[in-house]
């Protein structure tokens, strides 16, 4: 933060004293991405112009006040897109080379010889079209593995995808591994649900790096334990933390980590040089990076941006 605060005059402040610190201020840099604070503070920002999301997600600051207001609100889109397709892509290889039994096998001090699947030719469906997805699409193409998008509309000459289908329920059945990181709006809130979960194989398996509220936490436990679908990855949960007497933690087939996947060594480094960056576009009058649109909830993508 020492290039921020060579750039403006930066009052540093917690969730409970947010209101205390927001009257005068133009600049919100909200680093505790998760937090709903700026909605009950929201009567004080009597001078805010920008909020700066140290995520890639932003729904927590997109309520009605603001999104009505002229406030701007930016994200950090390209921190975590390439950190985040290397977690999906190693969640992949374990999951089809059965890494996870070889370590159950190995605490247990049990030899036990097993066949594993390739992971060229595995077919994976990746929900959410963004920067994020984009990344994740590449890296598995590049091994080997097929890719299609599913977003909000058809595209059929996709660089990265291929095809983007608009009908998620209909294109379900056809994969291996549907990796769920779409931006939580209205639309995408519990998009995986029982009928989802229903449409999927029964070897499909779930890797979640988006948001926890775009899966049906009750569906999904079901769906596990009634064997529908073979496994989830979750590094996103809902409710989050999940609590330690949830069941998702001892369901067969189940990994999960703490909202990590894209936390790579440096990365809270890189948040501070993308914001001040902003900052100083900001101060000369320049286009920022990373604007959201916040009727849609995401920074669109332009086919110059794919």
């Amino acid at each position: 933060m020492d290039t921020v605060s060579e750039l403006a005059d930066v009052t540093f402040t917690d969730e409970a004293h947010l209101a205390g610190a927001l009257p005068g201020a133009e600049v919100l840099y909200l680093h505790h991405f998760l937090s709903h604070a700026l909605r009950e503070a929201w009567p004080a920002a009597d001078a805010l112009r920008w909020v700066h999301v140290a995520a890639a997600g932003v729904d927590p600051v997109l309520f009605e006040d603001l999104i009505a207001s002229d406030v701007m609100v930016t994200n950090s889109r390209g921190v975590f897109d390439d950190a985040i397709a290397e977690y999906v892509l190693g969640q992949i290889i374990s999951g089809a080379k059965g890494f996870r039994d070889s370590w159950d096998a190995q605490r247990e001090h049990r030899w036990q010889h097993r066949e594993s699947d390739r992971v060229a030719g595995q077919r994976v469906l990746v929900v959410g079209t963004g920067a994020i997805g984009r990344s994740i699409a590449r890296l598995l193409r590049a091994v080997g593995i097929e890719v299609r998008g599913a977003g909000r509309r058809v595209i059929t000459d996709d660089p990265d995808f291929g095809h983007v289908t608009d009908d998620l329920l209909g294109t379900l059945p056809e994969f291996d591994w549907v990796v769920a990181v779409a931006p939580l709006t209205e639309s995408t809130r519990g998009m995986f649900d029982a009928q989802a979960f229903a449409a999927m194989g029964e070897h499909a398996r779930l890797i979640n790096v988006g948001r926890g509220e775009l899966v049906r936490t009750g569906a999904l436990v079901r769906a596990l334990e009634d064997g529908a679908i073979a496994g989830a990855v979750l590094d996103v949960t809902d409710p989050e933390p999940l609590p330690a007497d949830h069941p998702l933690w001892t369901l067969p087939g189940v990994s999960i980590s703490a909202h990590q996947s894209g936390d790579v060594r440096g990365w809270r480094d890189e948040l501070d040089t993308l914001f001040a960056d902003n900052l100083g576009r900001w101060q000369r009058g320049e286009e920022l990076r990373n604007v959201v649109d916040t009727e849609l909830g995401y920074v669109p993508t332009t086919r110059s941006q794919t």
